[in-house]
């Protein structure tokens, strides 16, 4: 696995009603702090390009629908320098993904409605502290 990505499982809580979907608590383990929420709404099978932060930490999950996550890991000092990992992320399969800095990733949506996926960043969006590069990036060969 990419080091720095941590796959977390989450917590629903079903009933005759509906559900409620556990997302962050300020007294989990993985939580350090709250810049922004968003909601991300993903297209079938749409690609949203590779990116990646240089202080943001991101922590992805898909409240409706189903997303492929792609992880790339570049940093050289890393053990896991080179590296790819997917992770499926769904209401159905709810988890969290925690991507720390420095990794590229970028998802497909794999179903046939929009998907929506949240990120609860730890800063706010700063367009100084992020890279892309496009779905098919001959650096980072991935068969989408």
């Amino acid at each position: 696995m990419v080091d720095g990505a941590i796959f977390t499982p989450l917590r629903q809580i079903c009933d005759e009603r509906g559900k409620v979907m556990h997302m962050r608590r300020e007294d989990s383990p993985l939580f350090s702090h709250f810049g922004e929420i968003y909601f991300s709404c993903t297209f079938p099978g749409a690609i949203k390009p590779l990116h990646l932060h240089t202080r943001m930490r991101l922590n992805y999950a898909v409240v409706y629908g189903a997303i492929k996550c792609l992880l790339f890991e570049d940093r050289l000092s890393s053990n896991t320098f080179g590296e790819t990992n997917d992770f499926f992320l769904s209401a159905d399969n709810y988890s969290l993904l925690t991507v720390i800095p420095l990794i590229w990733n970028g998802w497909k949506g794999i179903v046939t409605e929009t998907s929506i996926s949240a990120n609860c960043a730890t800063i706010i969006h700063q367009s100084d502290e992020i890279k892309r590069k496009p779905a098919f990036d001959s650096y980072i060969q991935y068969n989408w």
